[in-house]
């Protein structure tokens, strides 16, 4: 193939996107595919603010990513060019930031809440993969992420999921739901069952592109 196969993978937090994703991954080497985050795209804001400053920020907002850059990067992948790209650390100052090396293939999965929002980035995907969860279930996924490994207070982890995290599932990623190629419902507690679905979707990837 002349250009590598794009995946877009969106879901809100809490929907179980990461575990998808680690499962999917699982299925071809790291010939076969590389990863580009979203994530790894916030402006840098840490370091100028306070701890309160912080707990009001909405990190939720398509503005607080530099879509510019994640769109040049996987241009650049798109174009079998490495890019290089400092891992971000959830807003923590005092981390020291990993560089990411991320070599081309034929498989590219883009991931993010915002990617299918970003029209230039949505219009690139080969393949849309929306993960669903009920909201019940996907805050007690942010709860248990949020409390236990990034040291949140309960009531910061609700005020960011009422006022930041379910707004902006509900503008800026559920219109586009419809639009996807694939939808998995990720209420489930059992790996097996995500594990199910990626063996499905990668066999059929195989053979399609290998």
């Amino acid at each position: 193939m002349n250009k590598p196969y794009i995946i877009g993978i969106a879901g809100g937090s809490g929907s179980g996107k990461t575990f998808f994703l680690k499962c999917f991954l699982e299925h071809f080497s790291a010939d076969e595919v590389c990863l580009v985050s979203q994530d790894d795209y916030y402006f840098p804001v840490a370091h100028n603010m306070t701890a309160e400053e912080n707990k009001l920020y909405n990190f939720d907002l398509p503005s607080t990513i530099d879509h510019e850059h994640f769109q040049q990067d996987i241009s650049k992948l798109l174009n079998k060019e490495t890019i290089f790209k400092p891992e971000y650390t959830f807003n923590n100052p005092a981390a020291i930031p990993k560089i990411l090396e991320i070599k081309p293939a034929p498989i590219l999965i883009v991931e993010g809440l915002f990617i299918l929002h970003f029209k230039e980035i949505s219009n690139l995907l080969n393949f849309k993969v929306f993960i669903d969860a009920d909201e019940d279930v996907a805050l007690q996924r942010r709860l248990k992420r949020d409390l236990i490994e990034r040291g949140y207070s309960h009531d910061d982890v609700m005020y960011k999921w009422m006022n930041h995290v379910v707004p902006a599932y509900k503008e800026y990623l559920l219109p586009y739901k419809d639009e996807c190629d694939r939808i998995i419902t990720n209420n489930s507690h059992v790996a097996q069952d995500i594990i199910a679905v990626t063996q499905e979707i990668s066999a059929e990837l195989r053979k399609k592109l290998f």
